[in-house]
């Protein structure tokens, strides 16, 4: 039977949600006036995308699709009524809205928690299914007793952004089940999830998706949860099989360098350790900048206020160990800080453009 619970409160039935929640911290509110509408029958919310089809903006998302994706979700991992959830996501994203939805269609429990960095820290009961983003993950990795809970978790979903080496690294070797998602708002939440194991993820989409790639290999996808709509996206992959595939990055971010096409978010993931030997948990990214003999040539930019020439001919000497010929950056910027989206994630073309 469906219930949320927040700290010492337990909300089940509709009169529990149709009421003024004051006193409560602003997610909590969300959460709980979202469930009042869900229980009020509403038939469509209005959500902001995240740019992964194009400009970020307002679309309309309908009561039907909603259920249509947690029931995907739900055939996917074989989920039942006895399935305790934990939404550890803000509420005004589809990703944290999806969690109280798969409770309510799925009729199971669910408890609410603050959105920070780590959320299983105060929890006491260990949840069988949660998705998180990859630096709530990292955080959990790093204490001791939220380890533990992580290792209990029967799934662990993790969105977002993509997981990082080191991350995935962390995740296999501790025995963690989890799974990096790959969706976007349009589809509402996730179409396809890959387990992470040892080697390459390899995307296994959700039962009733329709896919396939357009002229530029850039995926496109139709399920109910896209309101059985074409959804055309920016993301290049390489299709496995009939209902697989392997990404391989944003096509506005590919460089083509001397008729070498290369990746970003690849490299990213293959240079990921090595940089971080130089600079510590820093931020960074591969892109392209015009060349007269290339066309374009690979630069790599680090988020750090350690802007020192030998740190990074040092890094570069070492990225020549672990990278190809063609994935060696010609120019390597380092800044101080970023330009970000709203939602925290890095700006690239502006960041570039102050460059």
């Amino acid at each position: 039977m469906f219930q949320l619970s927040f700290g010492s409160h337990t909300y089940q039935k509709k009169e529990d949600f149709d009421q003024e929640f004051t006193d409560l911290p602003d997610f909590a509110i969300g959460a709980l006036k979202f469930c009042n509408d869900w229980f009020s029958e509403k038939e469509s919310f209005v959500q902001q995308t995240s740019g992964s089809t194009g400009i970020p903006k307002k679309i309309e998302i309908t009561r039907a699709q909603m259920i249509a994706s947690a029931k995907g979700t739900q055939a996917f991992f074989q989920t039942d009524q006895s399935t305790k959830l934990l939404c550890c996501l803000d509420p005004t994203y589809i990703a944290g809205k999806m969690m109280l939805v798969r409770a309510m269609v799925w009729d199971c429990q669910i408890e609410l928690t603050e959105p920070k960095s780590n959320p299983l820290s105060e929890i006491v009961t260990i949840p069988d299914f949660v998705a998180m983003v990859p630096l709530q993950v990292d955080a959990c990795l790093r204490e001791k007793s939220s380890l533990e809970k992580l290792r209990a978790v029967k799934n662990l979903l993790i969105g977002g952004a993509p997981v990082g080496f080191s991350l995935k690294d962390e995740l296999v070797k501790n025995g963690i089940e989890a799974y990096q998602t790959y969706g976007m708002t349009e589809t509402v939440s996730h179409i396809a999830v890959a387990k992470i194991e040892k080697g390459d993820l390899i995307y296994r989409v959700l039962p009733g998706v329709e896919f396939g790639v357009d002229e530029r290999n850039a995926l496109w996808v139709k399920s109910a949860s896209s309101n059985n709509e074409l959804v055309k996206t920016n993301d290049l992959v390489e299709l496995i099989h009939q209902n697989s595939f392997k990404w391989l990055g944003r096509a506005d971010f590919v460089v083509n360098s001397g008729g070498v096409k290369l990746h970003p978010e690849l490299l990213e993931s293959k240079a990921e350790s090595t940089i971080h030997n130089f600079y510590p948990t820093a931020s960074f990214f591969f892109f392209g900048m015009k060349d007269v003999r290339l066309g374009e040539k690979l630069c790599l930019a680090v988020e750090s206020t350690n802007i020192n020439k030998e740190v990074s001919q040092q890094l570069l000497k070492a990225l020549k160990k672990v990278m190809n010929k063609y994935e060696i950056p010609k120019n390597t910027f380092v800044i101080s800080s970023f330009s970000r989206t709203n939602t925290g994630k890095i700006n690239r073309p502006k960041t570039i453009e102050n460059l």
